[in-house]
């Protein structure tokens, strides 16, 4: 009996030493490290942003910006853009909405990101996927060449995330981890 539990074991250790898989469900503390990557990865967007909108930044560098901020998103996310003037939201892609604000018609812009924080728990989804909302308030404020205000808003946006399983190798193995990506910024109240 012992000897065919030690061939059991030696044969198991065979087929796993190469490959190390993430585990399918998420323990506290690798929710929490999530977590923490998932708002990090938002904190790294709002610097983006503000990057991208100030009229100071060289084209280059906003491009570079913008190629890195695409990084952090899930293909096909689209971030929603609305105006206290109108009640439509506009959702772009996130080059586009990115591009355009490069382009807005200030002479200096202000973007400021407040009360990060998540509203809703990671939820298990059928494809193993976890999905989870964080909120953001987007001050900003576009100004004359005088320093005047030209137009103010608050936005809260409410940003999916997705906590995937992934692959990758390294030294020959295949080692499995959680990946955290950006999904659709959904604007949920536009006021002065």
């Amino acid at each position: 009996m012992k000897k065919k539990y030690l061939i059991l074991t030696i044969l198991v250790g065979l087929f796993t030493t190469n490959t190390v898989f993430a585990q399918d469900h998420i323990s506290p503390e690798r929710k929490q490290a999530i977590d923490s990557l998932a708002l990090e990865k938002v904190r790294d967007l709002s610097k983006y942003i503000s990057i991208v909108g100030s009229k100071s930044t060289p084209w280059s560098e906003a491009n570079r910006v913008i190629d890195r901020a695409e990084e952090l998103f899930m293909q096909g996310a689209e971030i929603g853009v609305s105006s206290i003037a109108s009640p439509t939201i506009n959702y772009y892609s996130v080059r586009k909405y990115l591009e355009r604000l490069m382009r807005l018609n200030y002479d200096r812009v202000e973007i400021e990101w407040f009360k990060i924080e998540y509203v809703s728990d990671l939820q298990r989804q059928p494809d193993g996927t976890y999905v989870g909302v964080i909120t953001i308030f987007q001050k900003f404020r576009g100004f004359d060449s005088e320093g005047g205000i030209v137009y103010e808003d608050t936005t809260r946006k409410d940003i999916t995330v997705y906590v995937k399983r992934k692959e990758t190798q390294i030294g020959g193995r295949i080692i499995g981890f959680w990946d955290v990506l950006l999904g659709d910024m959904r604007v949920k109240e536009t006021s002065r």
